[in-house]
């Protein structure tokens, strides 16, 4: 039920996404009183509408987007001669780079208020702490029951529990090496041989223990099991740090999109691979991936604040994603009309450098070609993606 209600959350999140990048379209047209007919969520049939003003707004059956429409974009378009002053296609140019630019700020706005509230109301995760939290009764018997933190059909009890280890207790060794985190202490335990008896050290009411536990290894997982959660400390941050918080936040997400985005054609011959997590095309999904991983996230457990922090990442980090890859300069994204946008003022330039009347808009006839290949492409690549997270899906929340 709880995956049921991850999924959902993330659905919705994304169709509130969308809406808000066309309300940046019709919101900065508006304000260049350029004449916007039709704000819609959906599309397909109508199934309600109205009009106010010389805008119709409206819901259609298919809730798989929104879109408004602007009078006169290019060329293509037919506008009353009446309506023409009025037309985007004859607005300055800066006007014109806003209202298409427009979208994609949503998205990053969207993200950058997320990433506030996520800093002052949730808080992080303080990783500087060896102190357990909770202490598991089994062994998993597979990876999912690891992820699902179950102990269905284990008759095997963690060795932390058969060393005597209690929540509260701070580790501050592993066979005598000194941990200082939980990162550290997570991999001490990892690189131990399994089945080899270790040294705990721990600090117990301000005593210090030293506990035997013989690491345990769970099927399907790499290192060694001990069976242990962390006490994990969520750290609010105030308005100067959140911001601070925030800024580097973005940051990172945007250089990780690049990096999977630089990824995705060595991804793709291994999207179908048994190994796929293992290899580049694990970094790679739809949002069908997306929505999978937001389910777990919700059902992974660890308290509201692990499901809450992990689901606003996601949704944070799609609508960076989102964000950039449509400021791509490839028709019939926004960045492609930016740069049709750019091209002409950079002709018109040259032309008058050179004494040569202006040429005008560009033929965006040539351009449709273009524009349907590079749209088959990527309809092309996103059914791939969602076959492969619906065959071969990758669970990265572990």
């Amino acid at each position: 039920m709880s995956f049921l209600l991850g999924v959902v959350i993330f659905v919705v999140a994304v169709l509130i996404s969308v809406i808000l990048h066309e309300a940046g379209h019709f919101v900065t047209a508006k304000k260049f009183g350029m004449k916007v007919t039709q704000f819609f969520i959906g599309f397909g049939q109508t199934l309600w509408s109205t009009k106010r003003g010389e805008t119709e707004y409206g819901i259609k059956a298919l809730p798989f987007g929104a879109f408004v429409r602007i009078t006169g974009m290019t060329n293509l378009d037919e506008v009353d001669p009446a309506d023409e002053p009025r037309s985007m296609r004859n607005k300055p140019t800066w006007q014109r780079a806003i209202v298409m630019v427009a979208g994609s700020f949503m998205h990053f706005a969207l993200a950058f208020v997320l990433l506030l509230f996520l800093a002052i109301g949730i808080g992080q995760p303080n990783d500087n702490t060896t102190t357990i939290g909770s202490v598991s009764s089994c062994v998993p018997t597979s990876l999912k029951a690891f992820d699902d933190g179950s102990c269905a059909g284990s008759k095997v009890n963690s060795p932390a529990r058969l060393a005597g280890l209690k929540a509260d207790d701070k580790v501050i060794a592993i066979d005598g090496k000194p941990v200082h985190n939980w990162t550290q202490l997570g991999d001490a335990i990892r690189a131990q041989p399994a089945g080899k008896p270790m040294s705990v050290t721990v600090l117990r009411a301000g005593k210090q223990l030293t506990l035997t536990a013989s690491p345990a290894s769970v099927p399907g997982r790499k290192g060694s099991y001990l069976g242990i959660g962390d006490a994990v400390v969520f750290q609010r941050s105030g308005p100067v740090g959140a911001v601070t918080f925030s800024g580097s936040a973005f940051g990172q997400v945007l250089v990780g999109s690049a990096d999977a985005f630089a990824k995705l054609p060595a991804a793709i011959p291994d999207l179908f691979a048994k190994n796929r997590a293992q290899t580049p095309a694990g970094d790679v999904s739809s949002v069908v991936g997306a929505a999978d991983i937001a389910g777990q996230a919700v059902a992974s457990g660890g308290g509201w604040r692990y499901s809450v922090s992990d689901l606003l990442l996601i949704i944070i980090s799609l609508n960076i994603f989102i964000g950039a890859f449509n400021l791509l300069p490839l028709l019939p994204l926004d960045g492609g009309h930016l740069a049709v946008i750019f091209y002409e003022r950079i002709r018109a330039w040259l032309a008058r450098l050179f004494g040569r009347p202006d040429p005008g808009l560009v033929d965006m006839q040539r351009l449709v070609p273009v524009s349907v290949g590079v749209f088959m492409l990527l309809i092309g690549l996103g059914v791939l993606l969602m076959a492969a997270d619906i065959f071969n899906p990758v669970h990265l929340i572990q």
